[in-house]
């Protein structure tokens, strides 16, 4: 039985046909029990009872539909699940324990020894690490290029390429990469793509519309918003999907029913904090772009971006992580960061609280000094994930580590 066969429209009493994003983020997926609780419940249980042995032996040979056991039934995690299907515009979801995870249980789902994957170098750094170390172990090789050569795209195909796989706007240096194009050229040569859309969230861009088979998110992030918990999600293809469910159910990725509720309620502010922090991060980034001891912001939002065309075309924002690389080395990057006050010097984005980080040695740091020097990442590169605090003071705060440099 896959977790999408529960029923879902029992108890549940708004009708989204034709609904804006904002609304389907608040309402989405929302299967009320017979107590008619307003906000969504959390069902905490390992396991659900069965009315009869009957019952029992029906829902674990897929004859009768419900709920079983919480690694792969759990009626919280679906809401979850079918509210990033709806916001994605996928026909079905499946959340795991972490971002990498649901990286991790798409590859494992789909592939097998003697598949290539066309990836990006311009990634996270525990996806190269997952690609190039432990799906190498499993026979499954992959070939990083150039996000933004579409011809580099093309030749790394081979006869046993079967996935693409990209981040735009990528981390840390928000290049953006054409999800059409990319799609057109991974179709052609029979191939899925993957893209992971943690930087941008389907508040500000929907890469399935763009052709796309996949998406891929670290629910850590924007999603919740808040920093609180760790999780992730597929979206994509039920056919497909059923598989990565298996996987899933079998291997024990699964995520939480608290973490879900958590991410639930996250959901219902994303598309307005997306916005306000999208707008923030265009302040600061424009902002230091002015100062002296600046070298250079890379930001799609500014029109010096080399893809800020692209980006205007397929996001509707610009998202809230930017970088820049400050006038010296990692000293001086590092004397900027530990000037702050207010920020919080993390690896983690996506939060109301701004953060800053120094990649080379933390979200990048198990790369190799040519893996960094390939993806563009510098020893003076700094990262910031804007959040929701006064601009007045943000700039405040940066101005402590202007100083230290």
């Amino acid at each position: 039985m896959k977790s999408s066969d529960v029923p879902h429209r029992a108890g549940y009493d708004s009708d989204l046909t034709g609904a804006e994003l904002s609304t389907v983020a608040i309402r989405g997926g929302h299967h009320r029990t017979p107590e008619g609780e307003h906000s969504e419940a959390i069902f905490p249980t390992s396991s659900f009872v069965f009315k009869s042995a009957a019952q029992a032996a029906a829902r674990f040979g897929g004859e009768e539909d419900g709920n079983i056991y919480s690694r792969f039934t759990n009626p919280t995690v679906r809401i979850f699940e079918q509210r990033m299907a709806a916001l994605e515009g996928g026909e079905r979801a499946v959340a795991t324990s972490s971002g990498m995870a649901a990286i991790m249980a798409l590859g494992v789902s789909l592939l097998e020894q003697g598949d290539h994957i066309v990836c990006s170098c311009s990634v996270f750094g525990s996806t190269v690490s997952l690609f190039d170390k432990y799906f190498r172990k499993m026979g499954i090789s992959t070939t990083f290029v150039d996000p933004g050569d579409l011809d580099a795209w093309q030749q790394a195909v081979t006869p046993t390429t079967k996935l693409f796989f990209l981040e735009t706007p990528s981390n840390p240096l928000a290049e953006v990469s054409d999800v059409a194009a990319i799609a057109r050229i991974a179709k052609a040569n029979d191939c899925w793509l993957a893209v992971d859309n943690c930087f941008c969230t389907p508040a500000l861009q929907r890469p399935l519309e763009l052709g796309a088979d996949f998406i891929i998110h670290s629910a850590t992030k924007f999603l919740d918003g808040q920093g609180r918990c760790i999780g992730g999600v597929v979206v994509g293809p039920d056919k497909e999907l059923e598989e990565v469910f298996g996987f899933v159910r079998t291997g024990g990725a699964a995520l939480s029913p608290f973490n879900a509720w958590v991410f639930i309620k996250g959901l219902e502010t994303l598309e307005l904090r997306m916005n306000a922090q999208s707008e923030r991060a265009m302040e600061l980034a424009s902002w230091l772009s002015a100062q002296s001891v600046i070298d250079k912001v890379y930001y799609a939002g500014l029109e010096s971006h080399p893809q800020h065309e692209l980006a205007q075309r397929q996001q509707s924002a610009f998202g809230a992580v930017l970088s820049f690389e400050v006038k010296g080395d990692k000293e001086a990057a590092w004397r900027f960061i530990d000037a702050t006050r207010v920020i919080s010097i993390t690896g983690n984005l996506g939060d109301v609280k701004t953060t800053i980080t120094h990649p080379g040695t933390t979200t990048h740091g198990r790369l190799s000094p040519e893996e960094r020097a390939a993806a563009g990442i510098k020893d003076n590169l700094i990262r910031l994930s804007v959040g929701l605090e006064s601009l007045k003071d943000l700039k405040r705060d940066l101005e402590r580590g202007l100083s230290a440099v």
